[in-house]
């Protein structure tokens, strides 16, 4: 075994205090003598989502010397309320520890510069190994098992149980219900995502008619994993986005059957097939679907784009998006969207929830991706007025209205809003909702999908909606100091051990650099093979975002192995810089390594 870095890694901090763990506080070395994954997450994150599901295996196949602590590290205003930290956890199911980091002081102590961010710490608290982003599960599970008899050997392995005090069940009808649809009988179904079942609900809203699915999560006939989205077909079936199942499925009202229509129940990954026969495309993270212009349109929230499912012919294929994550309009093939999670669709649009850029987007029917409000990752807030001045908060949802406008479910803001395309306005219909994820119009009332209230809450449409006092944030990571000029860029990657680069078919990596505002940079922006680029910032212009999105690809280095396993790497960064003289000269970005 190669010899490691010995850093010896930070202490845990947190304002915020421990999660899952019976109101016992940790430090380093209550862990001595167990190895030690640490979680850099935060609940808006649908990388973050991944990752969660790729380590359950790990967290079971090694729980008596394995401990996962989940570090959240909010990027929201909303994520650093304690209280929703506490409702994400356990809307995820997150069974380890969870430190609530609302300040982002250990953040800032491990150098952490992206969500996700994965950090091995050994038995005896040193850092081994660090990666960014998600598809590192096979890595750090070798690493584990190295690790395990490393420490064996050496007298240094502790085994036994872990930490995790799993949190009272509390009784509700609904636990976290994620999207509702209005079915022809006047009862409503709800997406009941934490415990994995469809519900029917009477027309009050509340009285529960019957369940779908067996609570359990899984990928058969009679279960589903963190539904969400719903929409009515043309023939009185509804399609499911089965959202952790990376499946489309479809709800019989009339029979009760429930049928897989596209997907595998496997993530999509970088390289894989786009288009095809639905049963044999994996997805990724479907989150929202809508019929319009005779497609179910999908929001694929895992990879940033829209994807559109032919009933008829049985088939998925890309509608939207380049998979790069931010906010560009234009011609559907090379717009770009972050994490889309909420679709409405009218006679001539298909509106969209964007909500990692915190916006409001449509698509017209000549596939042209247009932003109503919004401006990017990283401006956030809840103001009111003319829309292209206006904010909103990570938006789940979007409800199109009788009268040719839409109402946002403002998730972040506990609010829901409206957007008038007439006038351009944004306004304020109701405050005081709690995570509100969606929305249906029924008569003169609209009734919203409270998710973290776990309920659904019946509101009267109002004639003139309400202002409330504007607030604008961004997001509050600090700005690394560059020095004008020139700046060097390195993707830091090193391959897993027993993994090699994959340069079979030409290149395995890839670079993509843009900034905001555009004049940040210079030189050095768009796409190459090459992880290190130089750049040229512009000295006039004293701070913006850098936005990096690197791959690599790597397979299992076994020569006696024809048929190796290969994996995709692959992170997002958005980093905040100010331009100050005597600021840093070269930028290094983690996407793996120190494993070695």
């Amino acid at each position: 075994m190669a010899t490691r870095a010995r850093v010896r890694a930070p202490e845990l901090i947190g304002k915020g205090g421990w999660l899952n763990t019976g109101e016992q506080q940790y430090t380093l070395a209550d862990l001595r003598g167990r190895i030690v994954v640490l979680d850099f997450w935060t609940f808006c994150c649908i990388n973050c989502l991944h990752v969660l599901d790729e380590l359950r295996e790990l967290e079971q196949k090694h729980a008596d010397t394995v401990v996962i602590i989940g570090v959240h590290s909010p990027k929201f205003v909303h994520e650093a309320e304690h209280q929703a930290v506490v409702d994400a956890v356990e809307r995820y199911e997150v069974h380890h520890p969870v430190l609530d980091d609302p300040e982002l002081a250990t953040w800032k102590q491990y150098a952490v510069r992206a969500w996700p961010t994965l950090v091995v710490i050994d038995p005896e608290g040193y850092v081994v190994a660090q990666h960014a982003g998600e598809g590192h599960a096979h890595a750090i599970e070798k690493l584990v098992e190295e690790l395990e008899a490393e420490h064996e050997a050496k007298g240094t392995l502790r085994r036994g149980d872990g930490p995790y005090v799993p949190p009272k069940p509390v009784a509700t009808d609904l636990r976290f219900p994620g999207k509702a649809l209005l079915l022809p009988t006047g009862n409503f179904l709800v997406s009941d995502s934490t415990r994995h079942q469809l519900v029917e609900l009477e027309a009050d809203g509340e009285t529960v008619v019957r369940r779908i699915g067996s609570g359990e999560r899984g990928f058969t006939p009679d279960a589903f994993s963190e539904p969400q989205g719903l929409a009515l077909l043309p023939d009185g079936q509804v399609i499911v986005a089965d959202t952790v199942n990376h499946a489309l499925r479809t709800y019989d009202p009339q029979s009760g059957a429930v049928e897989t229509v596209a997907g595998t129940g496997r993530q999509w990954m970088q390289g894989e097939p786009t288009s095809g026969a639905a049963r044999e495309v994996n997805l990724s993270s479907p989150w929202d679907v809508a019929y319009f212009d005779g497609l179910v349109w999908i929001a694929m929230a895992g990879v940033h784009q829209l994807w559109t499912y032919d009933p008829e012919a049985g088939t998925v294929q890309v509608a939207a998006g380049t998979t790069n994550e931010g906010l560009v309009d234009g011609p559907a093939a090379g717009a770009w969207f972050a994490q889309p999670s909420g679709l409405a669709a009218t006679e001539d649009r298909l509106w969209i929830a964007d909500s990692e850029t915190s916006a409001l987007r449509w698509i017209d029917t000549d596939r042209a991706v247009h932003t109503a409000v919004g401006t990017g990752l990283f401006d956030f807030g809840h103001r009111d007025g003319a829309a292209e001045q206006a904010l909103l908060q990570h938006p789940l949802g979007v409800t199109a209205l009788p009268d040719g406008s839409v109402a946002i479910s403002d998730t972040y803001n506990h609010a829901l809003r409206r957007f008038d395309p007439a006038s351009g306005e944004v306004t304020t219909l109701a405050t005081d909702l709690r995570e509100p994820s969606d929305a249906v119009v029924v008569g003169e009332d609209v009734v919203v999908v409270e998710s973290a209230r776990h309920r659904l809450t019946r509101l009267r449409l109002p004639e003139e909606a309400v202002r409330v006092e504007s607030v604008a944030h961004r997001t509050q990571r600090a700005a690394t100091e560059v020095a004008p000029g020139a700046l060097q860029l390195d993707v830091v990657f090193q391959a897993p051990t027993g993994q090699k680069l994959d340069t079979r078919y030409g290149p395995s990596t890839r670079l993509l650099v843009s900034s905001t505002p555009p004049e940040l940079l210079l030189d050095g922006e768009g796409a190459g093979t090459d992880l290190a680029r130089g750049l040229a910032l512009n000295p006039e212009v004293a701070e913006g975002v850098l936005h990096v999105s690197a791959m690599a690809a790597s397979c299992d280095d076994d020569p006696e192995n024809e048929y190796p396993a290969c994996h995709v790497h692959q992170q997002d960064w958005g980093v905040p810089v100010r331009i100050a003289e005597g600021g840093a000269e070269r930028l290094p970005l983690v996407l793996a390594g120190m494993d070695q």
